[in-house]
């Protein structure tokens, strides 16, 4: 018997994610983590769950870590969903928007998942180039797409668009527009008051990053009911576990931790950005909690890439036309990124 994929399917490439070191010892500044723990409530209530908890289903919707939710940003129950990450969230946003040769639309280069996700449901992407400012592109409404997608701040490139500009995009797109904020936190705007201001958009957020909770995958979507409605039709049962959900409450509940820790961030990213010109690589501005930064002579970043990577530093690099002379770096510890630059300067 022959085993046939659908032929979309079988013409795409999956999404590969950043490198996942399996020997220890590696300064990892490759994948976006926060190098901060979560809040210690966060230990505590997992340990709540443990033991008998563990043998029952959990919450199919999730209903205490979208009342958190709602009462930390600000919303309704009704306008939050929860996702196993944020990329679960736009999983179902594909499934429940994006048909047989549909478009999505966004900037790039930006998160690749958008078109695998896509290619997935047998749509097309129509990116549109973002200028060399990383301004928002023109020409984004005019592709016509089901859903538009904005990552504000952007990756890989740390940039972000006025929250103005994600307004005037909201009234001009013929259908949804998805602002996915998984760094927003570190950034010094938010688009969460345009999820009850527009009823055609959904802002995304994530607890992998300013909540130092990666491991527990645990996203967030705000939208008006009607949108919460439909994408809870094509939601995975029981999406969450146990102990995403007791974790996610408890870090909500405790933001000033989360608060603290991203301004510790934001001090450190400040001083990597000052500190790259000095050895060799030009920053772009960043919100977010890495910097992607273009070496100043030219050429291709990979050698450095690689000499790092053998001293066990771990960046990431694109090997794309116009990301192939950058190194998106993790804005980690203080003494993290003090090895980096010492490395760095050795190189050169």
């Amino acid at each position: 018997m022959t085993v046939v994929f659908r032929r979309n399917v079988s013409r795409m490439e999956g999404y590969v994610p950043g490198e996942q070191p399996r020997e220890s010892g590696f300064i990892k500044l490759n994948t976006n983590e926060n190098p901060y723990p979560p809040s210690p409530s966060v230990r505590t209530a997992i340990l709540r769950e443990l033991g008998e908890p563990l043998r029952l289903y959990p919450d199919p919707g999730s209903t205490a870590l979208r009342r958190q939710a709602a009462l930390t940003y600000g919303f309704d129950l009704p306008w939050v969903i929860a996702g196993n990450g944020s990329d679960d969230l736009l999983a179902m946003i594909a499934r429940a928007f994006v048909g047989e040769g549909d478009r999505l639309a966004c900037p790039v280069p930006t998160y690749t998942l958008y078109d695998t996700l896509v290619r997935i449901q047998g749509g097309k992407l129509a990116g549109v180039p973002y200028p060399d400012d990383y301004s928002l592109p023109r020409g984004l409404a005019g592709k016509k797409a089901r859903v538009t997608v904005v990552a504000n701040p952007n990756s890989p490139s740390g940039t972000a668009v006025p929250v103005r500009a994600l307004e005037e995009l909201a009234d001009a797109v013929p259908g949804l527009l998805v602002v996915d904020e998984a760094y927003a936190d570190f950034a010094d705007e938010t688009a969460l008051a345009l999820a009850r201001e527009r009823r055609n958009v959904i802002v995304l957020r994530t607890l992998s990053k300013s909540f130092s909770l990666a491991g527990m995958r645990i996203g967030l979507g705000f939208a008006s009911p009607r949108i919460i409605e439909g994408l809870d039709k094509v939601r995975d049962s029981y999406n969450l576990n146990r102990l995403s959900i007791v974790a996610g409450v408890a870090a909500l509940a405790d933001i000033g931790w989360m608060e603290r820790n991203a301004a510790r961030i934001r001090k450190t990213r400040e001083a990597l950005a000052s500190a790259l010109p000095g050895v060799g690589f030009t920053p772009f501005p960043s919100q977010s909690n890495f910097i992607l930064a273009r070496r100043s002579r030219g050429g291709s970043a990979r050698p450095v890439y690689e000499a790092l990577k053998r001293r066990k530093i771990l960046v990431r690099y694109f090997d794309t036309p116009r990301l192939a002379g950058c190194l998106r770096i993790t804005v980690g510890t203080d003494d993290e990124v003090g090895a980096l630059l010492g490395a760095l300067k050795a190189i050169r």
